[in-house]
């Protein structure tokens, strides 16, 4: 299948981007591809920051964020704090396609869930609850490398682009908290034309500098996909760094309007896939050298 580009984070991209490939294969649109990629990793109970099996929040609820974007006329959906309802892809959608509004948010969109005929479901796995009880004995701080692993994708065809993420977020986070999944020009940005950006790491700080927008930017300046990254990614290591220099964990994928595409991290060994719609292939990104 020529024209198509796809990329998702993490290990976990891999079975996001068969699905959503195969799912182009079968005569989906641009945005079931999406959602249907996006919706495995977030039914696979192995992956603990995503859907059904992440880890919950220091009160032992699961909280989900999820946002997806269509370039074309900047349309977008998003939920964010969602409790009991694992497919959030799936919510933010129907947020863009029924509601004028961008967000919803706790209680508000898991009562959109419900009218839209979604079935409750529980979000908390076996394997997820005995971690939080353990957690529960000791709170200890959470590792930061380890606890940011949204599920983002970008689809491109030269006739569309749509980007999605997804994530339960910081384990043990306070309840209530957001990250950057689901704000648009933090954890995901699209333009038609200008191309997208897809954020994971540490949503707090991607959030404090607008990352994806940043990113976005730069290739409306004229930035190949692989600088606009490098220099994002950059000023974040300048802006947020602690006083021992150390920045913060973010990665962020990019694809032009033309096609090309980009990847950049602050961390050593950031995994992604990436179809070019003739194979699907793994690949590592070392981490970006300041300045």
């Amino acid at each position: 299948m020529k024209g198509i580009l796809l990329t998702a984070t993490w290990n976990f991209g891999r079975l996001a981007v068969e699905r959503a490939f195969n799912a182009l294969e079968l005569g989906a649109s641009a945005l079931d591809a999406v959602e249907t990629g996006i919706n495995a990793v977030e039914m696979d109970p192995s992956v603990q920051s995503v859907g059904y099996g992440g880890l919950p929040n220091r009160a032992g609820y699961v909280e989900l964020d999820a946002a997806i974007m269509d370039a074309h006329g900047h349309r977008s959906g998003a939920v964010a704090a969602l409790r009991g309802f694992p497919r959030a892809i799936s919510v933010a959608r129907r947020v863009m396609e029924v509601l004028p509004h961008a967000l919803l948010v706790g209680e508000g969109a898991a009562e959109f869930a419900r009218e839209q005929g979604f079935e409750e479901e529980e979000t908390l796995s076996p394997e997820a609850s005995e971690q939080w009880l353990q957690w529960r004995e000791t709170q200890a701080p959470p590792a930061d490398v380890e606890d940011h692993d949204t599920v983002g994708m970008i689809l491109w065809t030269p006739d569309t682009i749509v980007v999605g993420c997804s994530t339960s977020g910081l384990k043990w986070k306070y309840p209530g908290r957001v990250g950057d999944s689901p704000i648009v020009g933090a954890g995901l940005y699209a333009d038609a034309e200008v191309g997208a950006a897809v954020a994971t790491g540490n949503g707090d700080e991607i959030s404090r500098v607008a990352l994806c927008s940043r990113v976005a930017f730069l290739m409306e300046l004229g930035r190949s996909a692989q600088e606009a990254c490098d220099e994002a990614i950059r000023y974040l290591m300048r802006k947020r760094s602690d006083e021992k220099g150390v920045p913060p964990h973010a990665a962020v994928l990019a694809v032009r309007a033309d096609g090309s595409f980009g990847v950049s991290a602050s961390y050593a060994k950031f995994p992604y896939a990436l179809h070019d719609g003739q194979s699907l292939t793994m690949h590592e990104r070392e981490a970006l050298q300041p300045d």
